[in-house]
């Protein structure tokens, strides 16, 4: 099956959840920079989870592009890291409203462990459809960034009862992770280039 359909599908749905936790928030009733402050929580929490979207966002178009042809298991298994995305909001708004206490931010953090999840398996199944000396698995290789982001959050998790400042700096920590650009696919499509 051709992949357009799914990559279009997939857009759509990070477009509507950013769309979704931008309109959390409410218009202040007064035009003082005082009305503004209460919202810095909630701003604080949109900004990390808009990063974390856009680095789903970007990988997954990156991911794509190494993708020649889909099947059932691959549109299930992009199914299935929609459905942990579109969770995003929801906690996003919780921890903003409730000033990141440790239960909304434990879930935060279980919902982003569980993203990861859910990519490294999108991520597993297309290398199983198209083979082990397929493009994606020489660009993935052992996946070390994706297995250690999901150690972190784990231990995020766990911490949070204890340290919740802690938890919410290894969030923070993971998506910068994430945003030093990952050049791995891109670096194997310039080889391929100038072998041909």
């Amino acid at each position: 099956m051709n992949k357009t359909r799914l990559e279009a599908f997939s857009d759509g749905v990070l477009a509507i959840i950013i769309t979704i936790m931008v309109l959390e928030f409410k218009v202040p009733k007064d035009t003082s920079f005082e009305s503004v402050i209460p919202l810095f929580h909630k701003f604080l929490s949109y900004i990390l989870s808009f990063i974390y979207v856009g680095i789903y966002w970007n990988n997954h178009h990156h991911m794509m592009h190494a993708v020649k042809t889909v099947n059932g298991k691959i549109l299930w298994a992009n199914l299935h890291l929609l459905f942990w995305l579109s969770l995003i909001p929801f906690t996003t708004a919780w921890i903003g409203e409730h000033h990141f206490s440790s239960f909304p931010m434990m879930l935060y953090g279980i919902i982003l462990m569980m993203n990861g999840i859910a990519f490294n398996i999108l991520q597993r199944v297309i290398i199983q459809h198209h083979g082990k000396d397929s493009f994606l698995s020489k660009a993935v290789g052992n996946d070390f960034k994706g297995k250690l982001s999901v150690v972190l959050y784990l231990i995020a998790v766990v911490l949070i009862k204890y340290y919740t400042i802690a938890s919410g700096i290894i969030y923070i920590i993971v998506a910068i992770m994430w945003l030093i650009p990952d050049k791995r696919i891109e670096l194997l499509f310039e080889e391929e280039k100038n072998k041909n």
